[in-house]
């Protein structure tokens, strides 16, 4: 006996119209959720970068006011350490410079601060210039002294009868000061032939060791 056949109906044209119209509707309403997609994502893109600006603006800012707040301490500091300095100078080094002189029996005429002079495109600066009618200790006083301090000045002192010849035929002695100088600075200094000054609590005392003898320029 043959199998039994079951025929499939050719579709009509109302079918097929229809399948057309079910996937013209389905590829519309795809194209529909894209574009809303599409745009929920270029909104959550747009407030990510929206926050991302705010929080970098509210960094800046707050890096730019820590940098003043720092500045500004760093300014009262600067200040602080310059007029700790110029007391420095002016209540420990100029005294320790003026017993230099007088151990060794001589008057002291003139204690001059921040002596300066220029003359034929030089200059010079001097911290503290200790005179008498025969002698002269110019000292450089900083903070804390550095080998590089003591070059510049020896420079200072070859030059200084130059700029001030009024002191031409002075016997020029030098000196360094220093709140802060390590060993190594001071036995540099002393082998330039320099008084070493440092302080040792409120008081500036003389460094050298015994039988130091001065470089005269």
């Amino acid at each position: 006996m043959p199998p039994i056949q079951f025929a499939t109906p050719a579709p009509t044209f109302e079918d097929v119209w229809r399948m057309f119209q079910e996937n013209a509707q389905q590829s519309k309403e795809d194209h529909r959720l894209m574009k809303e997609r599409s745009a929920e994502t270029e909104r959550q893109m747009k407030e990510h970068l929206a926050e991302t600006e705010r929080q970098m603006k509210e960094h800046l800012a707050e890096t730019e006011r820590v940098m003043k707040e720092r500045s500004a301490v760093l300014s009262k500091q600067l200040g602080d350490l310059g007029n700790r300095l110029g007391e420095f100078v002016e209540h420990a080094v100029a005294p320790a410079v003026v017993q230099l002189f007088q151990a060794q029996g001589v008057e002291v005429h003139e204690v001059h601060p921040e002596v300066s002079s220029h003359r034929n495109g030089e200059g010079v600066e001097i911290d503290l210039l200790v005179i008498n009618d025969g002698a002269l200790v110019a000292v450089e006083c900083k903070s804390k002294l550095t080998h590089a301090h003591v070059d510049e000045h020896l420079e200072r002192m070859e030059k200084l009868k130059r700029l001030f010849p009024l002191y031409k035929n002075h016997r020029a002695l030098g000196a360094v000061a220093a709140m802060v100088m390590s060993d190594s600075v001071k036995a540099y200094a002393q082998n330039q032939g320099f008084y070493v000054l440092c302080q040792n609590g409120e008081n500036v005392e003389v460094s050298n060791t015994e039988g130091f003898t001065p470089r005269a320029w």
